[in-house]
């Protein structure tokens, strides 16, 4: 099993091979992506904490762990990331609260280091 660290390499790898193979489309994304997550409104600490609940609903390990880190980065608490994690729970039943595991080890990974 991947250590979430390993995800986030993975991500980093996956990345500069699209930029090599499909520089248009990824750094179009990029720039979206980028543009997207500025956000002046809510604040780095609510964006993730959305997008951990968004990556529980796609079910993406590679994305819960690239956010939870996120969250932790701009502050968020362990309470808080599963608060938002339980809101896709409670939208999207019982597959999500499976992928409650990997937001506990990334949590777990990330706050010991």
């Amino acid at each position: 099993m991947k250590t979430n660290t390993q995800k986030l390499q993975e991500i980093k790898e996956l990345i500069a091979k699209l930029e090599k193979d499909t520089p248009t489309q990824i750094n179009a994304f990029n720039k979206f992506m980028l543009a997207t997550e500025k956000s002046t409104v809510l604040g780095d600490k609510y964006t993730e904490l959305i997008n951990v609940a968004l990556a529980i609903s796609a079910q993406c390990e590679w994305c819960i762990a690239l956010h939870v880190k996120g969250a932790l980065g701009a502050g968020a608490t362990k309470e808080e990331i599963l608060e938002a994690a339980m809101q896709a729970v409670l939208m999207h039943g019982g597959p999500a609260l499976m992928y409650m595991i990997p937001v506990e080890d990334a949590i777990e990974e990330f706050t010991q280091s």
